[in-house]
This record gives C-alpha cells, sequence and structure tokens, in this order.
C-alpha cells in the first residue's frame, strides 16, 4: 500500500495527515481516498497537485509499498 500525505485544506477535510491506501496507481489510491473522506475532501483534490516521492506525478502513475503519493492543495496569500 501506498501512504497518502495530505496538506493543508486536504489534511482537513480528511481529519490526518497521511494515510495508507490500497491502489496499484496514483487515480486508484485517490479514488479510494475520495471515498473514504467523501464530497468535500473531493471538491479540494479536483484542484490540488499531486506528487509521487517527491515528483509530480500524473493519474496513471504506479505506486506500490513504500510510495508516498502527497496532495498539495493551491494555496493563497501573500502580497
Amino acid at each position: 500500500m501506498a501512504t497518502l500525505r495530505l496538506f493543508a485544506s486536504a489534511r482537513e477535510a480528511a481529519g490526518t495527515d497521511r494515510v495508507e491506501l490500497p491502489g496499484p496507481t496514483v487515480d486508484a489510491v485517490l479514488d479510494e481516498a475520495r471515498r473514504r473522506f467523501g464530497d468535500h475532501f473531493s471538491q479540494i483534490l479536483d484542484h490540488a497537485k499531486v506528487w509521487v516521492n517527491g515528483e509530480e506525478a500524473p493519474p496513471g502513475t504506479v505506486v506500490g509499498d513504500g510510495d508516498e503519493v502527497a496532495v498539495l492543495p493551491p494555496v493563497s496569500g501573500g502580497a
């Protein structure tokens, strides 16, 4: 299983900063997260960047045990 790491609003919507989820690809892991964490989380995920092991990853990227899938929602602020 891959470890899903959640940041900012994705972390708040899920109520956790990390969870292990099954799935052979980024898409499959994120589908399981959507099912588990609900509509509000899904809406955030629609606009988030996804990285695997520190590199931006397309949806079909293969993941496995020990891989880290990070969800980085857009941020705002600054001057």
